[in-house]
């Protein structure tokens, strides 16, 4: 996460993780979602918080998912069910519920068909939004297995010298389990940045950056200036010259791999709600464990150890700031706006839920 993107500190209110947890599956609850999967929701969107990604944490999201279902967007109570299966793939149907829950659901089958063929695939249609791709993919590290997963985000990205959005913000998560070192865990979208960054930028009141957003004809916005209100998302490069055609292929494979793979369409011809896939890969079937381990510790360590360019403090790989803000924060307690304190202030007086948000 940027440090433009961060709390400043003299008016971060830090919340104990168990107590944020706890609110949040009470507030799931409140949704009417059963007391397993409002845990298995809250766990996954508090997880976002703990490792520091903001953007997918409940100071974006959970305002949107409560939202949701009061408008009968999301699905409190779905039969979720696998509706087409061969070897080591499926297709599910999430029968519109949370993907928080949709998503571990799934993940855990395409292990569990790693276990047996050494790779599991699993694409889930008809969904909703499902928190941190990071999550999703992380949960193959425990079983010694390489996770991915994708998601069909927000239809809000132009394409390169488009005039309208055609792709979503498709984010892509990606872990590989080591010994000794925090994991490689890699989450991001393909547009030039996180939509809810935007969102974030608006609310701390700083520009966003040149490259990130296009205005409402499509134009890039190339100075650093405030978002306006009616914005479109670039893909990840910003423009051509800068490799805009990269991030916006990837962007439509992501709609390939989990809208049209999931036969529910691509894009703006996206028939039933979000899509998802995931990916599981046992390191066993491919080679020695303990190797590929001591491997992996060797190569992130020296991209750690890499020297820093002139200017520059240190080099890190993805998943390590995650690791260090997963320390801080699990002694330190949770660093929230005071703006998002008050909306949980007044969200659980309105449901009755006991408040617990009490400063760290």
């Amino acid at each position: 996460m940027l440090e433009r993107f961060h709390v400043p500190e003299d008016i971060a209110v830090r919340v104990d993780i168990s107590n944020m947890r706890k609110t949040v599956e009470n507030i799931f609850l409140k949704m009417g979602m059963t007391k397993k999967d409002a845990s298995q929701a809250a766990d996954v969107l508090v997880y976002a918080d703990i490792r520091g990604i903001e953007t997918h944490g409940v100071s974006n999201m959970l305002r949107g998912y409560v939202k949701s279902f009061g408008e009968g967007g999301i699905n409190p109570t779905p039969k979720i069910e696998v509706v087409r299966e061969m070897g080591a793939v499926a297709t599910i149907d999430s029968d519109g519920g949370h993907g928080l829950v949709v998503g571990p659901l799934a993940m855990n089958i395409a292990i569990k068909k790693a276990k047996t063929y050494g790779i599991g695939a699993v694409t889930a249609m008809n969904g909703r939004h499902y928190g941190a791709a990071a999550y999703h993919a992380a949960m193959a590290l425990e079983h010694d297995m390489i996770g991915i997963s994708m998601t069909t985000g927000g239809m809000n990205v132009v394409p390169v010298d488009g005039s309208k959005p055609m792709v979503g913000l498709n984010p892509i998560g990606i872990a590989a389990p080591t010994d000794q070192e925090p994991p490689f865990i890699f989450d991001a979208s393909t547009s030039s940045v996180a939509g809810n960054k935007i969102i974030l930028a608006t609310r701390l009141g700083v520009p966003v950056m040149p490259g990130w957003v296009a205005n409402s004809d499509g134009t890039p916005l190339m100075k650093e200036e405030i978002a306006p209100d009616d914005f479109m998302m670039l893909p990840s490069g910003g423009t051509r010259e800068n490799g805009a055609h990269k991030g916006s292929s990837l962007g439509v494979w992501i709609e390939i791999m989990c809208g049209i793979l999931g036969g529910t369409g691509a894009g703006p011809l996206r028939r039933s709600g979000a899509a998802h896939h995931f990916l599981a890969y046992n390191v066993e079937a491919f080679q020695d464990v303990a190797l590929f381990k001591k491997d992996m510790d060797a190569y992130v360590a020296a991209i750690r150890d890499c020297p820093p360019a002139p200017g520059k403090e240190r080099v890190v790989y993805a998943g390590l700031p995650e690791h260090e803000e997963e320390l801080d924060r699990t002694e330190n307690g949770i660093p929230y706006h005071p703006e998002v304190i008050e909306w949980f202030r007044n969200i659980s007086s309105e449901l009755d839920i006991p408040w617990i948000l009490t400063k760290q």
